[in-house]
């Protein structure tokens, strides 16, 4: 009689699944070079046999199972294959223990085993509940259970028979308060189907209740609300958690960081994004400062707009003294978020904003050049806000007028080439300030008429333009997850399953909204008038690399475009559904969607339509929309762990590198190129140093063949040409913007930093962060030939094509953007090299142009040892420098400074 189940290490009895078996010996003989499907199956035959053999109708153990795997493949001679076998199986064993402790259990259950030891690291370190000794008391397994619960209570109130989106009920809403004050009763009291709400749970069911109560759209009492919950009315919604739970538990999309931290729980706050408003008085910047330490406190990241500020030396008309400027009031709200720690590891994150016609620009954009060792507004990332008209200056090369916000007057005039040239040294060198291009958010936006004006400021990584008081709610899918294989084992994407995904996580975004504890009243009320939210992605490059696509390639564009037109199409088709039985977002009649027009570039492009988007207008002129904007890209550090996949819509860092833990060293490598590595029979550890001593790239490397070095690309081996050129084809289908960081080797020129600047104007980009190789770094860099070079990165053809073509297109470029230079990588180096230095810590300010003289030619000054740490918190992680008493350099990603060891950021969101 043949076996038909199994014992799981936990207890569990299972179905007998010989395919486990074959997939185990199929990997130990990849390890050792054999690939021989004959064989394999051979094997496989001989051990079902003999299971059936030794435990005839019985239900035998993983551990007897795995033992009649070795003894069967020595039989058969394969003794190398067999030592491959059991040193995986104490692999996995050591593995298993690592993680028990890591989670403080004795037994794992299968949802614990689904996650890599580095995404229960993190999931230990930030999410999971922990007592006030610190102590874990919350398994995976219950964390994505309370998100899950949280997510579909609007389900409920929703549900026709209690809500009537007319709106002509009347209730008793004082009942409500009744049972709010009897929270603690009713905790894990109530459930649906198998899930039981808490009393965190039940809150936010009271709340929404209340809310459209209020609108009059609930047709029964709270009463015979809870009565249903009570005699299982709701419990079909059951599958509906069970799905959400399972699309996160199988790592297929993972929500913001602060919705895995709050579901469920006290604070209840589940947005990453805000932005604050600040007027040029002194009540609106306290009242600024107070906002911003309510939404820190509670998890989230703020953007703030400094322009309405007057200059500084300005008139003070109450007192007669001289204002102190836009930056000074930075510094006061980056002390507000110093003192506010976020999980004990976190601290606050701010956009701060000041548009280019500002009086204080010189001043802001030289706002972090300070000497060394003053951790100056560390909490903040930059940004100057640019409008068309500044580009038609630097066209025209007329003067540029800057004006007081306070008079409306005109202070002075400025040369828009010097304060490009300022700017742009001084992104080359610290990576800040961004520029975002406020004309280019604007120019699709739908919402304009409907809030009176133009949008002025984004969330701390730029990828969400939020109007005052507004706020989003981001959630991110991995794309690795659909790429499937046929039975010829060729890849392919599952389009059919994205879409159906991407609509389950717009709704979960859209019930978010309904079920969130806003951390202000007015961010309550704005959010709800649009109710915006951000579908995003992440395992983009893990996906390319699975479907054997580079990145930086044409081939790799149109898959970017393609998904981000799923992504925004179908969050859309949700939206227009919810629409339909909940109603659209509350300005809708009055913004331009009415008309036929959608907050996307791509739209307007019908030669690159690859889904019927006129039949979806017409739709939305029918039925409204639910969601006031719908897709974004968001960095997605710490989820993008957790879901053990590549970060956002960025190129990997390293494909492999060397990590330090307590017990050692080991070699991290990228799951999918190990996978190709073993497949290829090439994996082995002589591979991994060399790829790891090569800045964890395999170019120039002759032992990899050509076809892999093509595909498996790293962010520096693809050139800044071709990360503008994915953004800018990413952004094509986004309804908001996406974050993004444009890599630069370090003997990349402030003249390179210009052009980046224009072509992602020029080609739609919203905004652009640019990283130079090392520019975080406060460490002199090695004399030549103690480190092995870099292999340069070039522009792949596409990207050669798109640069003559926007130059083409527009002559005047050509004074910016020296095509031939950059192609050659020449660009601004006709003079001098840059220093060997990363960059200076105390640069002056930049020469004035008549001298014909680039700032960065200077010579830096030595910067000494003992100053190093005085950086910390700014250069080197936080967490890791404190838990393994060594500098662990950040990085940049996602426009973001991001730890690439445990994913620390100062991007709240990710």
């Amino acid at each position: 009689m043949a076996v038909e189940k199994v014992m799981k290490r936990d207890g569990r009895i299972v179905p007998f699944d010989k395919e486990r078996i074959k997939w185990a010996i199929q990997r130990a003989m990849l390890e050792v070079g054999i690939r021989d499907e004959k064989l394999l199956n051979r094997v496989v035959r001989r051990v079902v046999k003999r299971v059936n053999e030794l435990y005839d109708g019985q239900v035998p153990h993983i551990e007897n199972i795995q033992d009649i795997v070795e003894l069967e493949l020595m039989r058969v001679g394969l003794f190398d294959v067999a030592k491959a076998y059991i040193l995986y199986r104490k692999k996995k064993a050591e593995i298993r223990e690592e993680k028990k402790k890591i989670l403080n259990k004795d037994k794992l259950d299968e949802i614990d085993k689904r996650f890599s030891i580095n995404a229960l690291r993190v999931l230990a370190s930030r999410y999971l509940i922990k007592n006030e000794k610190g102590e874990i008391i919350e398994s995976p397994r219950e964390l994505f259970e309370r998100v899950a619960i949280l997510a579909v209570i609007p389900d409920l109130l929703y549900d026709e028979r209690v809500f009537n989106r007319e709106g002509n009920h009347e209730q008793d809403l004082s009942k409500v308060e009744k049972y709010m004050e009897k929270l603690d009763e009713y905790d894990r009291k109530l459930s649906i189907g198998r899930f039981k709400l808490n009393k965190y749970h039940f809150k936010r069911f009271l709340n929404l209740y209340r809310e459209l109560a209020q609108k009059g759209q609930m047709k029964v009492s709270i009463d015979e609300v809870i009565g249903m919950l009570e005699n299982g009315a709701f419990d079909k919604y059951e599958d509906e958690i069970e799905e959400y739970f399972h699309l996160m538990t199988s790592q297929t999309f993972m929500p913001n960081t602060p919705a895995l931290i709050n579901s469920g729980r006290p604070l209840g706050m589940l947005s990453a994004c805000f932005v604050v408003p600040i007027e040029d008085d002194m009540e609106s910047i306290m009242k600024a400062a107070h906002d911003v330490a309510m939404i820190q406190k509670m998890g989230g990241g703020t953007g703030l707009n400094f322009s309405k500020l007057r200059p500084e030396g300005d008139l003070v008309g109450t007192t007669t003294g001289a204002a102190s400027g836009p930056v000074s009031f930075m510094h006061l709200i980056d002390a507000v978020s110093d003192v506010i720690k976020q999980g004990g590891v976190r601290r606050g994150a701010n956009m701060g904003i000041l548009e280019v016609w500002h009086p204080d620009i010189e001043k802001f954009i030289h706002a972090k050049e300070k000497n060394i060792g003053t951790n100056v507004l560390s909490n903040f990332n930059i940004s100057v806000g640019i409008w068309a008209d500044f580009w038609e200056a630097l066209r025209e090369g007329k003067r540029y007028p800057l004006i007081n916000p306070r008079t409306g007057e005109k202070v002075k005039e400025i040369d828009p080439k010097s304060l490009l040239e300022e700017l742009a040294f001084m992104a080359w060198a610290k990576a800040d300030p961004g520029v975002i291009f406020f004309d280019v958010i604007n120019k699709r936006n739908v919402l304009e008429p409907a809030k009176g004006e133009k949008i002025r400021a984004t969330n701390p990584c730029g990828e969400e333009p939020l109007y005052d008081y507004e706020s989003c709610n981001l959630a991110s899918i991995n794309l690795a997850k659909f790429v499937k294989y046929d039975k010829e084992g060729t890849p392919y994407f599952d389009w059919d399953k994205y879409a159906y995904v991407i609509q389950k996580v717009a709704k979960y975004l859209d019930n978010a909204i309904d079920i969130n504890k806003f951390p202000l009243p007015e961010i309550d009320y704005n959010t709800k008038l649009t109710r915006r939210i951000g579908v995003g992605m992440m395992g983009l490059a893990d996906a390319l690399f699975k479907l054997g696509i580079a990145y930086n390639s044409e081939e790799g564009f149109a898959f970017m475009r393609k998904a981000n037109e799923y992504l925004t199409f179908y969050a859309y088709k949700y939206s227009v559904e919810a629409a339909k039985k909940r109603g659209p977002f509350p300005l809708y009649e009055k913004t331009r969607y009415k008309d036929g027009e959608l907050p996307v570039e791509g739209y307007y492009h019908r030669e690159i339509w690859t889904l019927p988007w006129d039949e979806l207008v017409e739709e939305i002129k029918k039925y409204g929309v639910r969601n006031g904007m719908v897709t974004t890209c968001p960095p997605t550090g710490s989820v993008s762990m957790i879901a053990d996949t590549s970060s956002g819509i960025e190129p990997i860092f390293a494909l492999v590198y060397k990590k330090s833990v307590t017990v050692g060293e080991f070699y991290y490598v990228d799951p999918v190129f190990e996978a190709e590595l073993k497949k290829r029979g090439l994996w082995n550890d002589e591979i991994l140093r060399k790829i790891s001593d090569n800045y964890g790239s395999v170019q120039g490397l002759e032992e990899i063949p050509e076809d892999i070095q093509r595909v498996f690309v790293t962010s520096m081996d693809i050139h800044w040409l071709d990360h503008i050129l994915a953004q800018a084809n990413i952004q094509l289908w986004l309804t908001d913007s996406a974050s993004k960081t444009i890599n630069m080797p370090n003997d990349a020129t402030v003249e390179d930093v210009k052009a980046a600047y224009l072509l992602a104007y020029k080609l739609g980009c919203k905004g652009i962060t640019v990283y130079r190789d090392g520019s975080l770094s406060v460490q002199v860099y090695s004399v030549e030939g103690e480190k092995k070079q870099r292999i340069k990165s070039k522009p792949s053809a596409y990207a050669v094509e798109k640069l003559k073509t926007v130059v083409e297109a527009e002559p005047w470029l050509a004074k910016f953007i020296n095509v031939e230079g950059i192609l050659n990588g020449t660009n601004g180096k006709e003079k001098k090299e840059a220093p060997s230095l990363s960059f200076s810590l105390n640069v002056p300010k930049a020469v004035k142009p008549e001298t014909h003289e680039h700032p960065h030619h200077r010579e830096p000054p030595e910067i000494p040892e003992e100053k190093i740490k005085e950086l910390l918190g700014v250069t080197y992680c936080p967490v890791c420098y404190e838990k393994d008493g060594k500098l662990v350099e950040l990085k940049m990603e996602s426009g973001c400074a991001t730890c690439p060891i445990c994913s620390w950021s100062k991007c709240v969101i990710s």
